[in-house]
């Protein structure tokens, strides 16, 4: 019985099942690269909610702008009230996408300890079942 394995190129690299759990430092290094993927996607978020909030909202200050960026992308809410309705148009998209983003940050940030948690109760359970 021959064993094919495809090693698809993925960004993180997990165990399989049947691959013993992942040293600590290697673990710290995922933990390290999920928050460091984490930080690029909320950097990026906010640079288009300030340029989007200047040029397609009308906000004159930068400072107006980083502000209302970070209080939707963090789930907080609107601040300044948008007077155009590409301000408004903007502002409801860009809301959707931040808390479509939040989430997605969550479950990149927790991949690296949920694989670990579902790892180790797959060994444990494989090695009960005598598999």
């Amino acid at each position: 019985m021959s064993h094919h394995h495809h090693h698809r190129r993925r960004i993180f690299r997990y165990e399989s099942r049947h691959e013993p759990l992942a040293a600590v430092p290697v673990f710290r290094i995922r933990l390290l690269q999920s928050a460091g993927l984490t930080l690029t996607l909320i950097v990026i978020s906010l640079a288009i909610g300030i340029a989007g909030y200047h040029w397609i909202g009308g906000l004159p200050s930068w400072v107006d702008c980083l502000y209302n960026a970070s209080m939707i992308l963090g789930g907080m809410g609107p601040v300044d009230t948008l007077s155009s309705d590409a301000g408004k148009v903007f502002a409801s998209l860009y809301a959707l996408y931040s808390g479509i983003m939040l989430l997605a940050s969550v479950g990149v940030l927790l991949s690296p300890v949920m694989h670990r948690v579902l790892h180790r109760f797959h060994i444990e359970s494989d090695g009960d079942a005598g598999a």
